[in-house]
């Protein structure tokens, strides 16, 4: 049975997806297998094979081993809109047990398993659930990335708190700067670390080219 993570955001944008391929490469650096899963993605584009999405793809390229795109990405649509909302337009319902069936069986091919969440915490994924739910019924260990810009501190206190009522470990935090201007980052950063009661687990400068290697540079687990 394979180790995992859940990977989670203060918002959408906040860069979920290099994050996880970032922890991924660090992993296969150091001689473990790993495979990246992308359970829910709005903003899909159609091809001949049918709906890809650029993060899904990220993480399936980033894998040890090569895996069917709808085992990584089992849930795909084409609006870049909130999931719930795209799927009541694709007239599908998100059924979170098939998720975690998807992910089961990715646990029987690698040594780790990297789940990607869609949007923040809180994002609905169905009229009666969420990504926190998503994350409690695999029940894995969260980390947390924050988006360093104006007003991050605030999403990252209210997600962190949420992680830990649901019950689950809040594992570590990762400062990602996606703002280059950003004002007094370092201070913001010390403000965060003295109120999350959590492992900071690396702080990623601002990236003009992404590249997951580069980014396990900057990761400390």
């Amino acid at each position: 049975m394979a180790n995992g993570l859940f990977i989670t955001g203060t918002d959408t944008g906040v860069g979920k997806t290099w994050i996880s391929a970032g922890i991924m490469s660090l992993l296969k650096a150091q001689g473990q297998s790993v495979i990246g899963m992308k359970p829910v993605a709005s903003g899909c584009e159609v091809t001949e094979h049918g709906l890809r999405n650029e993060d899904a793809l990220i993480l399936q390229q980033q894998g040890s081993i090569d895996i069917d795109y709808v085992q990584i990405n089992p849930y795909a649509f084409a609006p870049a809109i909130a999931p719930h909302i795209a799927a009541q337009q694709a007239g599908i319902t998100i059924n979170i047990q098939e998720i975690e069936n998807k992910y089961q069986e990715l646990t029987q091919q690698a040594e780790w398993v990297i789940v990607e969440g869609v949007g923040g915490w809180q994002v609905p994924l169905n009229d009666d659930e969420t990504v926190a739910d998503l994350a409690v019924a695999l029940a894995l260990p969260v980390i947390l990335v924050v988006g360093m810009r104006l007003g991050c501190i605030n999403h990252a206190l209210l997600s962190a708190a949420a992680i830990e009522r649901s019950g689950l470990q809040l594992a570590g935090w990762i400062a990602n700067q996606i703002d280059p201007e950003m004002a007094e980052q370092k201070q913001n950063l010390l403000s965060l670390q003295q109120r999350i009661n959590a492992p900071l687990l690396g702080s990623v400068p601002y990236q003009q080219t992404l590249d997951a290697e580069h980014i396990a540079g900057w990761l400390d687990l």
